[in-house]
């Protein structure tokens, strides 16, 4: 492959424009971020306005605020020489093709050979952009469809021309994977590419039919959301959420450029409904509402819906529940009689029916088409795993039985499914009538193929051990959320001796979107319901011996945390040699916001990252009051990054930018630690005793006097306070990792036996939202 890319330049700084410069930067890769002239007194103030926009932005589009450093701005008029110095060039404009075609004249004589050119358009295909440009030009151009917000949203549709240099588009594309953390779905150079061509038309089926049939948004998102894989928002929730706006946009590019005779026309139809939304303002979360709205008038927060025939808003209503099973049952929502089964094979019929349509048109193949839906829109299943959920038969034998057109594509499937395992590997079906293996890029390795393909080393009821190959074994947590008990810290005590006996290292990671969301505490819940408080401190002291094995086992152990790890979570990635974590990794010890305090070791190894991180000034009271302030406010890292701010990560722990990267990644971590690998010494504290926890109270106090800490916070952070400065211990005593330990099960069990704490769990339990009390 050609020279890595060093540099980007980002042209347009709108919304998707600066997203993606944001994007680059916290790849760790300097971007030049260019707009427009607006202002002769400040020519670069609409690139300039824009990152500022950015780092107010929530949720965050940087993943710290070292990242926004990376981004340089400027303007097209006195700096568009400098895409000299960039190795990719992103056109991020207005949908235009006037517009574009002039910029790329200009780019054209500005760029090096060789530089990759790319334009994030959704709507303009691709030969109507490089008119009248050279051959070299036309070489070096590709279409990168990004999708909002572009940090978080994993897939990048691809589209290459004709002319297209492979070798230059195997490298932008390599870049999207492993630097910027994209999956990269290869696109036909068709209207609305994929994600687009089949999300629109679902969203226009959805929103056509509830209002045919003479369903209430609730009943449609109900409906349409869960039983189908979408997203909690729903259908109409969706819409809210991208823009009413957006609706006829989207509309009038895809009726410019299909042809005539797609099904997408049938959905195209006068909305008055959604043009006076629109009109007065009713443009979604943007605007003043949208389906649904705030109605804030006296004061508080009722939750509203339109009324898709009159257009007038009403308090929220939640539909009557779903027949039993149909939330979970394609076959079965489908069979429901009246409306119900109605809207779901409306739905469901249209527009599995317009995906199988658009093999070889838009995709090469079924799973581009499911990669693109499950990346670009959240679903859960792609149309053609929906398919197999309904059984591809049964679907063409309906159609069939309403005299509709089957596409070809079902018919050739016939009784079979579109995926299937043989041998251990998922195959899917290809146009040519064979099932062919799916093959993962190379360096993706992720456990499910792992687990189709053999038996687990070890298992119990919460966690498994697998080997994943090379002398390496990984941890895997199984329970809900990944959340952690006794039967988790049972198998890491199996794991270590199946470990030292026939593996080098040992990697704990899951496929799940959470690492673990921390103890099970519908668990302790019901212990301390019963006053089993025994069994409570039993397992407290469980998960202590446990992690302190893993620390001190004779292996590295690599941790390799994605999406949420919390408390108990958190504390397991503590006790690790190193880390391999993904870059969305959200960690925190949050064990305060249910009244508790860390119990498994968590507090005196942030003590021990602090006091050997240099950071800090000699003595034992900052590390004390940096790991205080952090816990007792139970702070949670927004991004790997900001992990390493907090100290939840390491200085020398790595960041992987790509989810489907990550196993493969941390084992790369755990066997390059293999040589000459000893277990860590025990650390020894010097903690500052009962002056020391004088000085925490007051803080506290001062952050209660604010109203920032209630007088229940007052408690629990005055037993967090207790553990972390000693005890009785006095300034001159060194106190030991295990005389931390037991510390930890005396504060944790003195907050166990408090009415207070049992009352957050619960409320905990049942909103997912902290009590303040």
């Amino acid at each position: 492959m050609s020279e890595p890319i060093c540099k980007v330049c980002v042209i347009g700084a709108g919304t998707m424009g600066a997203g993606i410069a944001a994007q680059v930067a916290n790849a760790g890769v300097p971007v030049l971020l260019l707009d427009i002239v607006r202002d002769e007194a400040n020519r670069n103030a609409v690139a300039e306005g824009a990152v500022a926009k950015l780092l107010k932005t929530d949720p965050a589009p940087f993943m710290s605020k070292r990242a926004a450093k990376l981004v340089e701005t400027g303007n097209i008029d006195d700096h568009l020489d400098r895409i000299a110095e960039c190795d990719w060039v992103i056109e991020a404009i207005v949908e235009r093709l006037d517009l574009k075609q002039a910029l790329y004249a200009r780019i054209e004589a500005a760029k090096r050979p060789g530089t990759a050119v790319s334009s994030n358009t959704s709507t303009i295909p691709l030969g109507q952009l490089v008119e009248g440009r050279s051959d070299q030009f036309r070489r070096d151009f590709l279409i990168t469809h990004f999708f909002n917000p572009p940090r978080y949203m994993r897939l990048i549709e691809v589209v290459a021309g004709p002319d297209s240099d492979p070798e230059l588009v195997a490298r932008v594309s390599d870049f999207a994977d492993r630097s910027l953390g994209k999956t990269v779905v290869p696109a036909h150079d068709t209207p609305g590419f994929i994600a687009n061509r089949v999300g629109t038309y679902w969203l226009a089926v959805a929103i056509n039919a509830a209002m045919d049939q003479g369903l209430t948004v609730e009943e449609a998102d109900q409906i349409g959301g869960k039983p189908m894989g979408v997203p909690k928002t729903g259908i109409f929730g969706l819409v809210d959420l991208v823009g009413i706006d957006l609706m006829p946009l989207l509309s009038k590019s895809l009726t410019s450029t299909l042809s005539q005779g797609d099904p997408y026309f049938d959905t195209v139809r006068p909305l008055p409904l959604v043009d006076r939304m629109i009109a007065e303002g009713y443009t979604g979360r943007k605007g003043k509402g949208g389906f649904y709205r705030l109605d804030r008038s006296n004061g508080g927060k009722v939750k509203q819906s339109i009324d898709l025939k009159t257009g007038e808003y009403h308090d929220s209503r939640k539909p009557a529940s779903l027949p039993s099973g149909a939330d979970r049952d394609l076959g079965k929502l489908l069979g429901v009689k009246g409306k119900v089964g109605e809207y779901a094979w409306t739905v469901l019929s249209h527009v599995l029916s317009y995906a199988a349509m658009l093999v070889p048109e838009a995709a090469d193949d079924i799973v581009a088409i499911d990669d693109a839906m499950k990346l670009g829109y959240n679903w859960k299943f792609g149309p053609f795993e929906l398919v197999d959920r309904i059984g591809a038969a049964k679907l063409v034998e309906r159609l069939k039985a309403e005299g509709r057109t089957v596409p070809a594509l079902l018919e050739q499937v016939g009784s079979g499914s579109f995926y299937r395992v043989e041998g251990g590997k998922r195959q899917y079906f290809g146009l040519d009538g064979a099932y062919h293996d799916i093959v993962r890029p190379d360096g993706v390795l992720m456990l499910e193929d792992i687990k189709r393909a053999g038996e687990p080393l070890a298992k119990t009821g919460s966690a498994a051990l697998w080997d994943v190959g090379d002398g390496v074994a990984c941890i895997e947590f199984t329970g809900k959320m990944n959340a952690l008990d006794g039967e988790v810290m049972k198998l890491i005590q199996q794991a270590i001796p199946i470990v030292k006996d026939r593996f080098k290292a040992l990697v704990i990671y899951n496929d799940g979107s959470h690492f673990s969301a921390g103890a099970n505490l519908g668990l302790a819940l019901f212990a301390l319901n019963i006053a089993a408080y025994g069994e409570v401190q039993t397992l407290v002291v469980a998960g202590q011996q446990a992690l302190k094995a893993l620390k001190y086992a004779p292996f590295p152990v690599v941790a390799a945390p994605a999406g949420m790890a919390l408390g108990g979570g958190c504390e397991i990635v503590l006790h690790a040699d190193a880390v391999q974590a993904h870059a969305e990794t959200y960690i925190g010890l949050v064990e305060t916001g249910v009244g508790l305090i860390p119990g498994w070791g968590g507090n005196g190894e942030m003590i021990d990252r602090w006091q050997q991180s240099g950071q800090l000034p000699k003595g034992p009271m900052p590390a004390v009051a940096k790991v205080f302030e952090t816990v007792s406010t139970a702070t949670v890292s927004k991004s790997a990054a900001e992990a390493k701010e907090l100290m939840f990560l390491r200085a020398k722990d790595g960041i992987t930018m790509n989810r489907s990267r990550l196993l493969a990644d941390a084992k790369a971590k755990a066997l390059s630690l293999v040589d000459g690998y000893t277990p860590p010494a025990p650390p020894e504290f010097k903690l500052p005793g009962a002056s020391g926890r004088l000085a925490l109270r007051m803080a506290a106090e001062g952050f209660h006097k604010r109203g920032i800490a209630t007088d229940y916070d007052l408690v629990v952070s005055d037993s967090l306070a207790e553990v972390l400065t000693g005890g009785e211990a006095d300034l001159v005593d060194t106190v030991k990792e295990a005389d931390l330990l037991k510390l930890e099960v005396k504060g944790f069990m003195t907050r166990v036996r408090d009415s207070r704490t049992v009352a957050r769990i619960e409320q905990m339990l049942e909103t997912g939202k902290p009590l303040r009390n």
